[in-house]
């Protein structure tokens, strides 16, 4: 079992997930915004999970969490996210969204998100996601002359694309 990284947010931060494993972030300030992306593939035999917990632990704060991934062969990737606002913690806002495709039949996945909300005056709400790329988009591609496996690439590298996160 993978240790948990606690990452106190005293200051604005942006904030790119590189590795699976379990991550809090605590916000202790006020006006302080958190951005929080990651992009991961699972393969082979991958059993992939990213926990990430944002916890709002002052008044006055933002924070979205953006997680991408794709799950081919007989690999499993878990989205768990859960967002906490601490009772006298108004004026906070929280956006969590977890999207996954999956690129074969044996492949699994799940997006689990969660909200704890202790006080009122708060906008806090998540999506999540789990589908297969859609027919349609592979058969317009290789109608432009792609093969069905580079219909596939272009279609997964512009869905992890950084930029296209959020």
């Amino acid at each position: 079992m993978q240790a948990k990284t606690i990452i106190p947010v005293e200051k604005s931060l942006s904030y790119t997930i590189q590795k699976p494993g379990t991550y809090l972030f605590e916000i202790t300030k006020a006006g302080v915004e958190l951005e929080v992306a990651g992009v991961f593939a699972a393969a082979g035999h991958d059993m992939t999970q990213v926990v990430v917990i944002i916890h709002h632990k002052s008044a006055h704060t933002r924070a979205n969490t953006t997680l991408k991934g794709v799950a081919r062969d007989h690999a499993s990737l878990t989205f768990v996210g859960r967002i906490i606002i601490d009772e006298n913690c108004g004026d906070s806002h929280s956006f969590l969204t977890e999207r996954i495709l999956l690129l074969s039949d044996t492949a699994h996945a799940k997006a689990v998100p969660d909200l704890e909300i202790k006080t009122d005056d708060v906008s806090c709400s998540h999506a999540a996601s789990v589908s297969n790329i859609p027919d349609d988009h592979i058969f317009y591609l290789m109608s432009r002359g792609l093969s069905r496996s580079q219909a596939e690439e272009m279609i997964v590298e512009g869905f992890l694309e950084i930029s296209a996160l959020g």
